[in-house]
């Protein structure tokens, strides 16, 4: 499979690819704030600088692409090794779910709530995305009362 954009083209598609900020965040932030979640965003000091994090009851929450993070992965990993660049991709993949693992294992070792999201799941189902939020809210809260 070649690339269908020229090597120009692609190098402004890549620039404009940003870490922070993006719209999945964008769009799960303001749904979390009308519903009258505070948060901090991108904080530096936790590993992997959730996206998100509720630091009342130490949620960490990330808002994942599906190809930059391996969404179907088993799906995913042979059409990239078909293609060109292909190791370069299934090398920069695999990195970044095993980090996205380790992340996670320290978040949890720390006493972190750690949460995962699709970008694609944030946008279509955005009120579902919350509510898982607010049931894990909801079971931290009960945690502490017992």
């Amino acid at each position: 499979m070649t690339d269908v954009l020229t090597p120009e083209q692609r190098r402004r598609n890549m620039q404009n690819i940003h870490q922070k900020d993006t719209s999945i965040e964008l769009c799960l932030r303001k749904a979390l704030w009308k519903k009258g979640y505070r948060y901090r965003k991108n904080v530096k000091t936790l590993p992997g600088k959730p996206d998100i994090v509720i630091t009342k009851y130490k949620i960490a929450i990330f808002c994942d692409s599906e190809f930059f993070h391996g969404k179907d992965w088993e799906v995913l990993k042979p059409r990239l090794e078909k293609g060109v660049h292909g190791d370069f991709w299934v090398k920069k993949i695999t990195n970044n779910r095993r980090r996205d693992d380790e992340v996670n294992k320290k978040l949890l070792f720390m006493g972190w709530t750690v949460i995962r999201f699709w970008g694609k799941e944030i946008m279509k189902n955005t009120d579902e995305c919350v509510r898982v939020i607010e049931e894990t809210v909801f079971d931290i809260k009960m945690e502490v009362n017992d």
